[in-house]
């Protein structure tokens, strides 16, 4: 998940206004403090829309990634363009491997969105470990018409069970008062026995079809997401979210360290127009500095998987339909940025240089393909059923650490466990530098799944063999069971992110046997 920088200053350079480390903006005077941030001199970092000459790749040596990666060329296809791509490898030959002697691609012209400061590397593959993120205040407890204001929670933040709704005792008719009798003849005093303390009432249920607090299992849920008889906070829809179909599965979790869940995933299934099936997965992973990231992972999701939903069924090549479904995201988050009622920044006209935006990867599988495409740094991966064959990464990263890589500066180890490593260079948003969708066409010789992630996942199973390693060996016939168990590997492991996975199984079938 990328963040932009923060400014280091002490004082506004308007009006000398003293100044708080996460201030945008001058309280006294209004001043813009982004535009006046200062880079640190011993890390310095690139700024937006500033171009980057990055230096000539040399030729990439077969072997030289620490991890298998495939290029559009790499594999038989077709690229956007709808040209052929390379002769298919020899039978036999692992699909990961790059072919021989094959010239590395110029690197483009382009922006860095930074990441923020990250902690150097904690293992031993060295992969950087992600900032955390905190949690806001305990909100207050909402309290219902003409009830008395709560108590303040303890010191400890935890809040009390309340009293029983006084309303509720108010609405029992009061009791009638018994008919007097005469007085009884004195007797000896007889000791009595010990009081035996009442039970308080019960609250009252809450209506119908309305929330029970998960917490005290009896007080209804008020809009705000507050129980209104014990006060505690309701779990988000959006902290963990799970979908199942019979040919895809999706899970997404908020992770240990982050206060919201900023990743979304769309998944269907459709048919082809001769009648064979077709099934789509989308994730998306909000860039966290950005402003609303959690409305531009959930727009870009929802709009790409209506695309291919739409163009899909028609008979557009699934590689033209999955190019054009992440460009209607981008353009629908684009939109996010010139709804002035969000952000109230209508005024500003350096209103895009923080606009919403997310990463996006995406995978069709359909009539014996498998067609990828992203932008950002989001992954695919290739898992095959038959673990002795060799699994692969599918897609590419648009970050600073791929970038290094690809130029032949660092070896994987060395950039991921650099602080600019998840810089990423390529994001949707209005502040994009340029669109460039990637998209690649596949069609393995065997069977296996799909691996659709954000970084919350591939940070703990960063190269294809780990990823491969923590994939159960039934996950093609146990889609959802298999998410389930990506997403607790990454908790396992720290959960410093949102994680978000989608597993498609690809089903071989050898000609004549049917269509895949």
């Amino acid at each position: 998940m990328s963040q932009m920088p923060q400014h280091e200053l002490s004082a506004c350079p308007g009006c000398a206004e003293p100044l708080d480390s996460n201030d945008r903006f001058c309280g006294a005077c209004g001043h813009d403090l982004s535009a006046a941030a200062v880079p640190e001199p011993d890390r310095p970092t690139i700024a937006i829309g500033t171009p980057v000459d990055w230096p000539e790749a040399p030729a990439r040596e077969p072997g030289s990634l620490s991890t298998s990666t495939q290029h559009p060329g790499d594999l038989p296809g077709t690229d956007s363009g709808g040209r052929d791509l390379t002769t298919p490898p020899a039978p036999g030959a692992a699909a990961a491997t790059p072919e021989a002697g094959r010239p590395a691609r110029d690197l483009p012209t382009i922006p860095v969105r930074t990441d923020g400061p990250h902690a150097a590397a904690t293992s031993g593959d060295g992969l950087a470990a992600l900032a955390a993120g905190g949690h806001g205040p305990a909100r207050g407890t909402a309290v219902p018409a003409q009830a008395p204001a709560p108590a303040a929670p303890p010191a400890d933040g935890d809040f009390r069970l309340a009293a029983p709704d006084p309303r509720t005792a108010a609405a029992q008719p009061p009791a009638a008062p018994a008919p007097s009798a005469p007085p009884a003849p004195s007797a000896p005093p007889v000791p009595s026995a010990p009081p035996v303390p009442s039970a308080p009432p019960v609250p009252s249920a809450p209506p119908a079809g309305s929330k029970v607090c998960v917490a005290c299992r009896a007080g209804h849920v008020d809009p705000d997401g507050y129980c209104e008889n014990c006060g505690h906070a309701q779990p988000r829809e959006r902290d963990h979210m799970e979908q199942e179909l019979a040919t895809v599965a999706a899970v997404s979790d908020r992770g240990l360290r982050h206060h919201r869940n900023e990743d979304a995933f769309a998944v269907a299934a459709t048919t082809l127009p001769g009648g064979s099936p077709a099934t789509l997965a989308i994730v998306c992973d909000g860039v966290s500095s950005a402003t609303r990231p959690d409305e531009a992972s959930a727009t870009a999701a929802d709009t790409a998987g209506r695309s291919l939903l739409a163009a899909l069924p028609r008979g557009t090549n699934p590689q033209q339909a999955m190019h054009e479904a992440i460009v209607a995201a981008a353009e629908a988050v684009n939109a996010l940025a010139e709804d002035p009622a969000q952000d109230a920044m209508e005024h500003d006209p350096h209103r895009h240089q923080n606009a919403p935006a997310c990463t996006i990867v995406g995978a069709i599988v359909a009539d014996g393909l498998l067609i990828v495409g992203w932008i950002g740094d989001s992954r695919a991966y290739w898992v095959p059923d038959d673990r002795t064959t060799a699994p692969a990464r599918l897609t590419q990263d648009d970050s600073w650490a791929a970038q290094m890589v690809a130029a032949g500066l660092m070896n994987e180890a060395q950039a991921y466990a650099d602080e600019r490593a998840h810089a990423i260079t390529g994001w949707l948003g209005a502040d994009a530098y340029e669109l460039e969708p990637h998209t690649a066409a596949f069609k393995p010789d065997r069977s296996g799944v799909v691996v659709v992630c954000t970084d919350g996942l591939w940070n703990y199973a960063e190269a294809a063999e780990d990823m491969a390693r923590v994939v159960p060996a039934d996950s093609a016939g146990r889609l959802l069971h298999g998410a389930q168990v990506l997403v607790g590997h990454a908790l396992d492991g720290g959960g410093h992110d949102n994680v978000t996975v989608a597993l498609l199984p690809f089903t071989f079938a050898p000609q004549g046997a049917g269509s895949a």
